[in-house]
């Protein structure tokens, strides 16, 4: 009994001590751990900055875009030449020169004004020129009345074509018969009365002295 008695006085003893040795290691570990947890913590922002830094010195400078040349284009119009004129093919009116001229000035009763035409071919090679009555119209006029037309009252389609060589002259006749015509020639056609008439050829944009005559 005594024994057991001695026993139960050493262990509270013993328990304190322990529970000291448990503190105080408890606080020293404490310490360290603080101590080394405020080193990380500083450390960490020493880590940081030299890896932004190097960040930031990587990062390329921004480039500035390179300018374009500016391409003009300019569109040229086609030119189509114009076929080489040959031998025999039609003659080009600034090449031409027509002329006329009456056999005479006064037509007594019952004879028909004559008119007598030129036609000179003034270009570098031989050309066709249309010499019908359509394309080489006469107009007999008096005053403002219209009195007869080559092309209403000749017959035949119109169209007699002449190769013209270098200046020499085409010659042609016109026979007024003293009959008024200018809608076709048909039926009974009135005589034209004495008086003063103007002829006039027309071929196109070609232009050829009027001639005055007189009927009697």
């Amino acid at each position: 009994m005594a024994g057991d008695t001695g026993r139960d006085h050493e262990r509270p003893g013993l328990d304190q001590y322990w529970r000291r040795r448990i503190m105080v290691f408890g606080g020293l570990f404490g310490t360290i751990g603080l101590v080394v947890w405020a080193c990380s913590a500083g450390g960490g922002d020493e880590t940081r900055q030299p890896v932004q830094n190097a960040a930031a010195a990587a990062t390329p400078a921004p480039v500035m875009p390179t300018a374009m040349p500016t391409v003009t284009v300019t569109a040229t119009a086609k030119v189509t030449a114009e076929p080489e004129k040959r031998d025999g093919d039609a003659c080009e009116p600034a090449d031409v020169v027509i002329d006329m001229a009456m056999t005479r000035e006064v037509y007594g009763r019952g004879e028909k004004p004559q008119f007598r035409y030129t036609v000179v071919n003034t270009g570098d090679r031989a050309c066709t020129f249309d010499v019908g009555p359509r394309a080489l119209d006469m107009r007999i006029t008096s005053g403002s009345d219209r009195i007869w037309t080559r092309s209403a009252c000749e017959g035949g389609d119109g169209s007699v074509i002449r190769m013209l060589r270098r200046g020499i002259p085409h010659v042609g006749t016109i026979t007024w018969d003293r009959l008024r015509g200018t809608g076709g020639c048909r039926g009974e056609r009135p005589k034209a009365r004495p008086g003063t008439y103007i002829a006039k050829v027309k071929v196109g944009d070609l232009k050829v002295k009027k001639q005055v005559f007189a009927l009697r």
